[in-house]
């Protein structure tokens, strides 16, 4: 990649991506229009290589297509300095999945309760009082065993 402008195969290769998932990107508009060579066929500066590892990256630490898109454009709005928004936005993100993570620790110690319990059968253990599954009842409003 010496600053040619590279077709979607030699793109996708380069990043990892299949071609599907370049044209899919382009679509979702997380990409800029390619240009066309004089037989059609899509052609991308390098950096869209680059661009491509962000988004993966970006969906791996669990932001959506939709959060991505809003990071590049932030991003290409700054002209380069640096500031696409990634500080709040990462910050933000890592309180949801810290929530995430409270949430299935919550679930896993209740699935352990329910194993130790010996709990076989979900309508014989909804009418026991010690199970420790979280079945709704009228005077906990639906709620029971701290899951929500």
């Amino acid at each position: 990649m010496n600053g040619e402008w590279l077709r979607t195969g030699e793109v996708a290769e380069a990043a990892g991506v299949n071609a599907q998932t370049l044209r899919y990107y382009h679509r979702r508009g997380l990409l800029q229009e390619p240009r066309r060579s004089n037989g059609g066929h899509r052609l991308y500066p390098p950096e869209t290589v680059t661009v491509l590892r962000v988004i993966k990256v970006a969906q791996r630490l669990g932001f959506t297509l939709e959060e991505v898109a809003d990071l590049v454009e932030a991003a290409a709005h700054r002209h380069g300095r640096g500031d696409g928004g990634l500080q709040a936005r990462a910050t933000a993100k890592l309180a949801e999945v810290e929530q995430r993570i409270a949430d299935l620790r919550t679930i896993r110690e209740t699935l352990i309760q329910a194993v130790d319990a010996g709990c076989d059968d979900l309508v014989a253990c909804a009418g026991s009082p010690c199970c420790p599954l979280p079945f709704p009842g009228p005077a906990d409003g639906g709620r029971h065993a701290g899951l929500n």
